[in-house]
Parts: C-alpha cells; structure tokens; sequence
C-alpha cells in the first residue's frame, strides 16, 4: 500500500493517520479535511470554550513537535469516491475537480448538526458543532439576555449549563417527555435532566417546535401547544445527521452512516470508517450503530487501520465498550456502555435527590452499562469490570 488518502480531519481522522504511521505505514499519506483548521478538540466547545475560560490554543489536538509526514488539504471538502480509479474528488479550497488516487480510504467525514426548517438566515439562530459555530454563539452569549435552548440532549444541556453560568435567562425545550431517555433510559434520563430545575433553569418536556418568530432577528420561539418562549438567542440541538452523501454511488453500502464491521471494514475493499459517520457492528448486540462520542474516535481508528493494512485479514476484535462524559451545573456525568438493550436499572451509591449516583444497567442479571453524577472512583472500578465482561 503507497497511498492512504484520511477523509476527514477531526479527532477520528487524526487518529487514524496517527495509526497509520504508528503500525508502520511509510507511504504517502493526505488528509483532507472541509474546514480549514487544523485538527481541534470539540468537548470544549459546548463548555469552558463558551464560557471563555480556554482559548482557540488550548484545543488543538496535534501535540508540540508531532508530524505525521502528511499532506493536508484543509477547506477542502470530499464530493464523491470512484471504486474503479480508486479516487476521492475534491470541491473547495482551490481544489475543485482535483481526484486523489489511492490505495486505501480512512472515511472519517463525522456528522453535521441537524438545522430547524425555516431558521435559515434568522440572526441569532445557532446550532453547535465546530469551532467558527462557538466563536458566534460565544460572542452572542456574552451580550447577555434570553437564550431558549431546543433539545435537551448532552450538548443543549451543556450549553445551558454554561449559559446559565454566565447570567443568561435559561429555557431548555425538549420534544420527548423525558430528556436523555434515548441514551440513559427514562428513570436515569429523568434524575440527570433534574440538574436543569435545580438550578433555575425552565425545562419544558413533551411539546415540540412549530417554528420561529422575528423579522430579521429571533424573538421568539413558537411551540407546537400555542405557548411562545420569548428568546434573544437560540440553540438549535436536535442531534446530527452522518456526513456521507458525497458516497452515494460509489459502492460503499451507507445504512445511518457507513455500514462498517466490527472492525471498520466497509463493503469496498481498501475502504475503512471511522468516527461518528461510521455505524460498526456491535458483536454484543447483533446490531449496527454508530458511536458519537470522543471516546470512539479516538480508540476505534486503531483496529480499522490494521485492518486496512492487513487486507482485511485479521479477526475483528469486540469493540469497546462506548463511553461518554458530560460536565453540567457542576456535576461530573460519566457513562459507559449501552442503556437500550437493559431490562432493569438499579442505585447501587448516592441518592438520586442529591444528584450524587452510581447506577448500573442490567440485562438477565448481567451489566450492560453504567452510569455515574460525581462518582468517578465508583464508576472506573465499573467501567472496567463493564469491559471485562463484553470483551
């Protein structure tokens, strides 16, 4: 193999380039990245970013003094893969039309936050996923007022969190009767979402959007029972959608994402994703689906690229299992495996009253997942018997 060709600069694609070299691939390397910095750290963003307790410096991802012998092609964005010329074209950056040949593609082309229909060109309308989105939403969030956040998954309750902190009148709007059900289940989901209510902040369940209100500035947010939230700012947080359209009708089989093995592999010989475009299989649940968490980006990478390296010849592992982490209204939030497949929850320390827990998630009597609030001791020790369980 002469050339890898990353698609994708962010964390994923970092690390897989990373793996690259470090599993002895002494070729040509290209990553090729949409936006035009260099690779930066997101969890921030939502956090001490916004609040403006860390700078731009503080993100970066590349260590002082490390090269990977790559070309990068930054702002330049990925418009379609050909199978046949085993080629990549490019749009954007002064790069239109360019096609990088080459012998194996690390697709790490991540997610896009979802947009609310009709938001487009309301000023003060923000959505939350790169870096240029936090310069804006920071920058309006120290002019102070009413922010309504839309979505109360991690990163609208992140945000709120941090606007909170900084004096803003807080509003978090979540569709679902119970936020955080998805990823903790409707018992945990109801305890952790609580954080928002016990600090003043208005949480408003089971009412979904209807739309926006303002001329050329929001003022309002209109819910779909007829109630209006006034609003001088609004996050828009209702999840993401995996960047892969620029595949379609390259061959590689898409299903929410790439479908991957549980190794990385995809349906193209010499092709391989990762990060949050990538819905892997999960051995454990006889399912596929996709991991968007920092975690996963930064571990998976490794088992692709020996795939890649190997042709495919090599046994896929068991992924870990996933783990996230949220910092909100003070409270270390730290979670690890998966709530859906559990058919019970249990407290096994803390009281849920005091936002101070430790649950552990069971199916048949056996632990699929784990939940912490300001338990971080009680939650490795789970985490790692978690994985020696799965592995």
């Amino acid at each position: 193999m002469r050339t890898v060709a990353v698609v994708g600069a962010s964390l994923a694609g970092l690390s897989a380039a990373r793996s690259l070299r470090k599993q002895g691939f002494d070729g040509r390397l290209v990553i090729i990245g949409d936006e035009i910095h260099r690779p930066y750290d997101r969890p921030p963003l939502s956090k001490e970013f916004l609040a403006g307790g860390i700078g731009e410096a503080d993100l970066a991802l590349e260590m002082d003094g490390e090269d990977l012998g790559a070309e990068w092609l930054l702002g330049t964005r990925a418009a379609g893969l050909d199978r046949t010329e085993r080629a990549v074209r490019l749009v954007g950056g002064g790069e239109d039309g360019r096609e990088i040949r080459a012998d194996g593609f690390v697709i790490a082309t991540g997610a896009a936050a979802r947009q609310l229909p009709g938001s487009d060109g309301l000023a003060g309308v923000h959505v939350l996923r790169t870096l240029d989105d936090a310069r804006a939403l920071r920058d309006e969030l120290a002019q102070g007022g009413r922010l309504v956040v839309i979505g109360g998954g991690f990163i609208g309750a992140e945000v709120a969190s941090t606007a909170h902190a900084l004096g803003l009148d807080v509003t978090v709007v979540e569709a679902a009767p119970t936020p955080l059900a998805g990823p903790l289940g409707e018992d945990m989901g109801r305890i952790v979402s609580a954080l928002h209510v016990d600090h003043g902040v208005r949480l408003l369940c089971g009412v979904g959007v209807k739309g926006l209100s303002g001329e050329s500035r929001v003022d309002a947010v209109l819910l779909e029972d007829g109630r209006t939230v006034p609003a001088d700012i609004v996050v828009v947080g209702v999840g993401a959608r995996p960047c892969v359209e620029w595949l379609e009708g390259s061959g590689v089989v898409l299903d929410n994402g790439v479908k991957c093995g549980a190794d990385g592999r995809t349906s193209l010989a010499g092709v391989v994703a990762v990060g949050d475009c990538a819905s892997w299989y999960d051995p454990r649940a006889g399912i596929h689906r996709r991991v968007e968490h920092w975690t996963g980006a930064q571990e998976r990478p490794a088992a692709a690229v020996a795939t890649l390296l190997a042709g495919g010849a090599v046994e896929p592992g068991v992924p870990r299992p996933p783990y996230f982490w949220s910092d909100q209204y003070g409270v270390k939030i730290q979670f690890a495996g998966h709530a859906a497949g559990a058919d019970s929850v249990t407290v096994e320390e803390g009281a849920p009253d005091d936002r101070n827990v430790l649950a552990v998630y069971r199916r048949a009597g056996h632990p699929v997942a784990v939940l912490g609030m300001n338990q971080p001791r009680l939650f490795t020790r789970w985490r790692k018997q978690l994985a020696a369980m799965t592995s």
